[in-house]
């Protein structure tokens, strides 16, 4: 047992290359790279896992502070993994509870994103489609190069995007939402930005470079308040308004409260650099 907890450190502190997702430390930086280019990123199972095991990680890990999403080869993520999928219509259920699990997996994956207590921001130099597109609507923050394309084309072949689908439509409008869903169509990154579907539109190849320097810039705030206010967004984007400004209310005081609130507005009164000690 000693052995693999050494060796699960040792994994974790260096570059740790696996399978299907590959994860780098950066200083304070997590970049997860999706590394199954040669199935254009599908997420199979084994991928989802991985990357379900990675969030674990960090979440424990007070070291990071941001995380950069990414991935290699000509897609960052076609979606789920199809053959996969259709090699389980010969088991007994015709693959129904295979699917179950699968489309459990994703969800918690997507959750995870949300819970993590640091910021996702996902890097995309190309295309993102179906399960693909909704792990990028389910980062806090998306870069994508001029090179990338987003889409939820399941209507084309009769497997409507319904888990997308929720991701999606907590992003962008509904009638965008609506129209990516029903069309299928693929869109460009400048109108993934128009319709708010990512933050910003860079120069092909330098993706990754953006989402590093906005993670940079994010990792230098307090990360007790980052993962405070990142908690009380997604809290109070599902409320009423009455019930989100009480919720609101209650975050800001606790926030009012915390040691680095008391620090950063000292600093900022004093016309110096706040010296946070997260929390």
């Amino acid at each position: 047992m000693e052995a693999q907890t050494s060796a699960r450190i040792v994994a974790a502190e260096s570059m740790l290359l696996r399978e299907d997702v590959r994860a780098d430390a950066m200083g304070t930086i997590a970049m997860l790279t999706l590394n199954r280019p040669q199935a254009r990123n599908a997420l199979s199972e084994a991928m989802l896992a991985a990357l379900h095991d990675e969030l674990t990680r960090l979440a424990a890990d007070k070291s990071v502070r941001a995380v950069v999403l990414t991935a290699n080869g000509p897609a960052f993520s076609a979606g789920h993994d199809l053959k996969e999928l259709t090699a389980h219509r010969g088991d007994a259920d015709r693959g129904r509870g295979f699917t179950t699990f699968i489309m459990e997996r994703c969800s918690a994956v997507m959750l995870a994103i949300l819970r993590l207590p640091q910021p996702v921001i996902a890097a995309v130099e190309t295309t993102a489609t179906a399960a693909g597109c909704q792990l990028v609507a389910s980062c806090d923050l998306a870069v994508a190069a001029t090179s990338a394309k987003f889409c939820t084309p399941g209507v084309n072949i009769g497997l409507f995007c319904s888990t997308p689908m929720v991701a999606l439509s907590r992003n962008v409008a509904r009638k965008h939402a609506m129209d990516m869903l029903l069309t299928g169509d693929l869109i460009s990154a400048e109108d993934a930005y128009r319709i708010g579907l990512v933050n910003r539109v860079v120069a092909p190849g330098t993706a990754r470079a953006q989402a590093l320097e906005m993670a940079r810039k994010i990792a230098a705030k307090s990360a007790a308040v980052v993962k405070l206010g990142k908690e009380a967004f997604y809290r109070q984007i599902e409320m009423g308004v009455a019930d989100a400004y009480r919720y609101a209310s209650e975050v800001m005081v606790e926030n009012m409260m915390a040691r680095d609130a008391e620090e950063g507005i000292a600093a900022f009164v004093e016309k110096r650099t706040p010296k946070w000690e997260d929390r």
